[in-house]
């Protein structure tokens, strides 16, 4: 693909974005956008910069991904906190760094992510989203889920963009953690 870089210049554009997908669905593989490619894909445009591209992915679907990956030179594994192994990081020892989320489909049709001790399961309806970058058509997370997998955490910069953004959008209801504070009345 082009890129260069040093390795802590993670900048990945919508014509990175584009090509990574291409290159996944051209081996059969169903992927998913998440994170914040995902918003801006909901969004139908590009609303900040991202230093990584967030996918689901189907577990069973991950030999075919390494292909795909490795025609892209996106093969070696980036070391971060909290790897485990539904869920770690990929690079290309340049800019392109892509933070993948394996998931399975049990019998019922519920998405099940995670351990299968500490797992999560939900309906496959949260990664059926619909958007569009670069003017491509993409499968996302729905924009409810989005923003529900945005919570849980102390929100960082690019949260306090994101859900916002998707909220006013969609008209969803903007979580606490992210409703301005109006300071407590003295007593």
């Amino acid at each position: 693909m082009g890129l260069a870089g040093p390795v802590d210049q993670h900048i990945g554009t919508a014509a990175d974005v584009v090509t990574v997908l291409d290159a996944l669905e051209a081996r059969g593989v169903a992927v998913c956008l998440s994170g914040g490619w995902a918003v801006d894909a909901l969004l139908g445009e590009q609303t900040r910069e991202h230093s990584d591209l967030d996918l689901w992915l189907p577990a069973a679907e991950l030999g075919a991904a390494f292909q795909g990956f490795a025609g892209l030179g996106v093969d070696r594994v980036f070391p971060w906190p909290g790897d485990r192994p539904w869920n770690f990081v990929l690079h290309d020892g340049g800019r392109l760094r892509v933070d993948l989320h394996l998931y399975e489909v049990r019998a019922d049709g519920q998405i099940h992510y995670g351990s299968v001790v500490g797992g999560h399961t939900f309906p496959a309806e949260a990664l059926a989203g619909r958007g569009e970058i670069a003017g491509r058509p993409v499968r996302c997370e729905a924009a409810a889920w989005s923003v529900r997998w945005h919570t849980g955490y102390p929100p960082r910069a690019a949260d306090h963009h994101d859900v916002p953004l998707l909220c006013a959008r969609f008209h969803l209801p903007l979580p606490d953690t992210f409703t301005p504070q109006r300071p407590h009345p003295s007593v």
